[in-house]
């Protein structure tokens, strides 16, 4: 029998972070292009300088609703209208708020893109912020607090958060608010914060996707160049402070079946050079199926479907002549287990981090973690939306253009020892602050036996 020859790899192309095109519009919006060949989809992304920590006292959640209702009509055109006209543009719209600030996230087809930014730059420069349109999006989001403290790991992240920072830091609250502050949250509220913190001079716009045959110079400047705004004194950045001191808070959840698990503190963000290095060993830890902590907690074990670990940069400051600005990242590893063996569960995760830290990872993680991180970074980065939405990360984080071409270098050249290094100090097993919410009544002896610090109990 004759089979067809089998196929052979070709030769692998060189790949590199697409570098952008940095410039600025009269207006003092600055912009980042990105020419992707074969990009007929056209990704933007607009970060606004609205942090979270600048939301009035009681106002929480004000953010959040502001970003919600920017497509909720302008000057020109009513909420229907304007959804209409992104719907015949072949467009979506979408904006959220975190700490860093304000992201506008449009993809359209390139076609359209002159037409889909200046519904873009309407809705950045007039927004019309009806009072109906206000308070649907405040029913909307006092509805959805009671599916999130419902849901473990949303209610985990909250305890955490809580639990590690002061009560007077923006970052010990939820993100999007609280039912007292969100009902406190009216149109009035909405359109000083947007009046406060919302203009070009402090802006920043990602676009890309292929440009051939669109004028994107005139584009811009017909859209968002036609946003006006007054110039903005640099917001001070405050320091970020945590207590990462060993211990438990149990978040009682009468007859659950399951205990679900956040264990985390605060360490270095992208700014530090140990972030390659951190990330590195952080995925040989936990952060896929064949990391260490799955491989004993859900291989060997049994407890789990997947616990994983991972770094997420909460907020990064703009640097000084004295270094890097003020910044950090959150260090976790999550997951859940059935009740009974919250215990043992707890007990082995520990055993990985104390063998992890007496005896080091071995060549043959740091290889395929490198192979995983890096060897995808073509697929990763293949639609416009993943570039752009990388580009905006890196402006919010206040990282030069070609930061994500250099991580990927440094991460192809991390040893083994230097990430051990890395991934120990970044989870040292007596500075874990460790939530689990659960049914206390069962898994509270259970911890208080394993002495990983003191144990408190909460009401869910």
């Amino acid at each position: 029998m004759d089979f067809h020859p089998q196929p052979k790899p070709g030769t692998a192309s060189p790949w590199a972070f697409p570098a952008p095109e940095r410039g600025k519009l009269p207006n003092g919006l600055t912009v980042l292009r990105c020419h992707r060949p074969g990009q007929q989809v056209v990704a933007v992304e607009v970060s606004l300088a609205a942090p979270l920590e600048a939301e009035p006292q009681g106002l929480d959640g004000v953010a959040t609703i502001m970003a919600r209702a920017f497509s909720e009509g302008t000057d020109k055109l009513s909420a229907e209208d304007f959804t209409a006209e992104l719907e015949r543009c072949g467009a979506t719209l979408d904006a959220h708020a975190d700490h860093p600030g304000v992201r506008l996230s449009l993809e359209v087809p390139a076609s359209r893109l002159t037409r889909a930014l200046g519904l873009l730059a309407d809705a950045l420069r007039a927004p019309a912020f009806p009072e109906g349109e206000v308070e649907r999006l405040v029913r909307n989001r006092l509805d959805e607090i009671p599916h999130e403290l419902a849901n473990p790991a949303r209610r985990a992240a909250m305890a955490l958060s809580a639990e590690l920072f002061p009560a007077d830091s923006r970052m010990s609250r939820p993100r999007q608010g609280t039912q007292e502050t969100v009902e406190r949250i009216d149109a009035a509220a909405v359109r000083a914060f947007y009046e406060a913190h919302v203009r070009p001079a402090t802006a920043t716009a990602v676009v890309v996707g292929d440009f051939t045959g669109v004028d994107l110079d005139h584009a811009l400047a017909e859209t968002l160049g036609a946003w006006s705004g007054t110039a903005a004194e640099p917001r001070p950045v405050p320091p970020i402070t945590a207590d990462d001191t060993g211990r438990v808070v149990i978040v009682d959840r009468p007859g659950a079946v399951q205990t679900q698990l956040l264990l985390g503190r605060i360490g270095a963000d992208r700014h530090d050079r140990v972030w390659p290095a951190q990330v590195l060993g952080t995925y040989c830890l936990g952060g896929t199926l064949t990391s260490r902590l799955d491989r004993v907690l859900r291989e060997e074990k049994g407890y789990t479907y997947g616990v994983r670990a991972f770094g997420q940069v909460l907020r990064s400051g703009p640097p000084s002549p004295a270094g890097p600005g003020e910044g950090a990242a959150m260090l976790a590893i999550s997951g859940s287990v059935d009740t009974a063996s919250t215990g043992p569960a707890l007990k082995d995760l520990w055993q990985v981090l104390h063998t992890l830290a007496a005896e080091g990872l071995t060549e043959s993680e740091r290889d395929v973690a490198v192979q995983n991180l890096v060897g995808v970074a073509p697929l990763k980065y293949e639609t416009a939306a993943a570039v752009a939405g990388t580009l905006a990360d890196q402006v919010e984080q206040h990282l030069p253009d070609d930061y994500q071409a250099w991580l990927y270098e440094r991460l192809a050249e991390t040893g083994t020892v230097e990430a051990t290094a890395a991934v120990v100090n970044a989870f040292p097993a007596d500075r874990l602050v460790t939530v689990l919410v659960g049914d206390a009544a069962q898994i509270e002896e259970p911890v208080k036996a394993l002495g990983i610090g003191e144990v408190t109990v909460i009401p869910s």
